[in-house]
């Protein structure tokens, strides 16, 4: 029956996404808030459906940033994208180039001011746009980036990767490392959405300044440790693994 729910939710979001891509069309054309009011009204329908449909509720918890900052998350799945986004009010995103030619996705994704980068085109990419921010062709807000690089299953360890702290440098801006269990309930691939609570979590910011090992460490250390927390409340058995990077280890003796 599960799989059912799940089946018929799948069908119904994507079904969505076209009708508020058609109808939002005109005003984002127009507009990049047009195509911001699009996506939030998909967002936050697809949740809702979500919960109705599959019994799965979503959680925000911490303080979303409200003002400039970079936003560093654990992803999982295509759940956390939607919960972030309806946190932050004026969220946008570094994406893979190839998202781009999503349908109706890639196209409101460029109108709100994503940035779409290339593998080993990152730097060049980041130039351009804090080009265009000073030059106020792009109005500020939460820019969010996934410091792993792509969807991480629960309990699978990936290395984060120092583009995060390229843009940390370059910014010169408080970074809000952000935690999630979504996986535990909408893995990475398959159909099947399992009902409960996933939780996005804004963990403490990490303020600019600091020099490349120190805030990687950091980074990694927060969203790890308060991820791993999170799906163990969740139910998921996490297998054992190294402490993240910077973790305290216990002494000998």
């Amino acid at each position: 029956m599960q799989m059912l729910r799940s089946i018929l939710f799948n069908v119904v979001m994507y079904v969505w996404m076209a009708v508020i891509g058609v109808l939002y069309a005109p005003y984002a054309l127009i507009s990049r808030e047009g195509a911001r009011a699009g996506c939030d009204t998909y967002a936050r329908h697809a949740l809702w459906l979500l919960d109705k449909i599959v019994g799965l509720r979503t959680e925000v918890r911490g303080t979303p940033p409200t003002g400039e900052a970079l936003v560093a998350a654990k992803h999982q799945s295509f759940l956390d994208i939607f919960i972030i986004w309806t946190a932050m009010p004026r969220g946008f995103f570094i994406m893979k180039a190839l998202l781009r030619f999503a349908p109706f996705l890639g196209q409101y994704a460029l109108r709100l001011g994503c940035i779409p980068v290339h593998r080993g085109k990152r730097a060049e990419a980041i130039k351009r746009m804090l080009a265009e921010v000073k030059s106020g062709e792009r109005a500020g807000g939460q820019l969010l980036i996934y410091p792993q690089g792509t969807r991480v299953a629960p309990g699978v360890s990936k290395p984060y990767k120092v583009g995060t702290y390229a843009l940390y440098e370059q910014l010169g801006q408080s970074c809000v490392p952000v935690a999630t269990n979504v996986g535990v309930f909408w893995p990475k691939r398959g159909l099947l959405r399992k009902r409960g609570l996933a939780v996005v979590e804004f963990l403490e910011p990490i303020p600019p300044g600091l020099d490349r090992a120190t805030f990687m460490a950091t980074l990694e250390e927060r969203i790890e440790t308060a991820s791993n927390a999170l799906m163990v409340e969740a139910g998921f058995p996490m297998p054992h693994v190294e402490p993240p990077l910077g973790a305290a280890k216990p002494q000998d003796g």
